[in-house]
């Protein structure tokens, strides 16, 4: 039975490191400042998941927890349902607070990675992943982008090893009075 638990505790901790771990060949990035990444960010494109499938209008909002860490209200626009759907989460570092790698959890004691691999200099646009490189995200802070923010994107990407063919670019157009 001893080695039975201890088996089990080792499967639990890998299990726990891969969620919170980072795609081979992807680097967070290392002059992270969290304080100029709070506020809302909007979804431009996004891998498919069950959690965001058919959602439009996509908005991260971050700020900082009561006792530490991070508060994300994830939100998004169900055409099919005619309603907003939103998920509140937590995150935290997994390392030294400069470095963009985050863990976040919107489901109790499971947390996912949360790996910010590019950010341009002004905290507009950044590039993200999850544990592996079935999750991908362009976030900006304004509902669109030039096409050269696109094209940046697909490239880094695709010379990352993700499906960029896969990849889901978000209606951020305004609800109109039909909707």
């Amino acid at each position: 039975m001893r080695n039975f638990a201890a088996g089990l505790v080792v499967l639990l901790s890998t299990l726990v490191a891969s969620c919170t771990g980072v795609p081979e060949g992807v680097e967070p990035v290392d002059d992270f400042t969290l304080d100029r990444y709070l506020g809302r960010w909007y979804e431009i494109a996004r891998l498919d998941h069950s959690f965001e499938r058919g959602l439009s209008r996509v908005t991260a909002e971050y700020s900082l927890r009561d006792g530490g860490g991070v508060k994300v209200v994830n939100r998004g626009f169900d055409a099919e349902h005619a309603r907003w759907k939103e998920s509140v989460g937590k995150a935290f570092f997994v390392g030294e607070p400069n470095v963009g790698h985050l863990k976040v959890s919107f489901f109790g004691p499971f947390y996912g990675s949360y790996v910010i691999f590019e950010l341009d200099d002004d905290y507009r646009h950044a590039m993200i992943s999850g544990p592996d490189r079935s999750y991908l995200w362009l976030l900006s802070r304004t509902p669109t982008v030039d096409d050269s923010v696109k094209k940046r994107f697909i490239q880094r990407a695709g010379e990352l090893g993700f499906d960029t063919g896969a990849l889901i670019f978000v209606d951020q157009s305004p609800l109109s009075t039909t909707d």
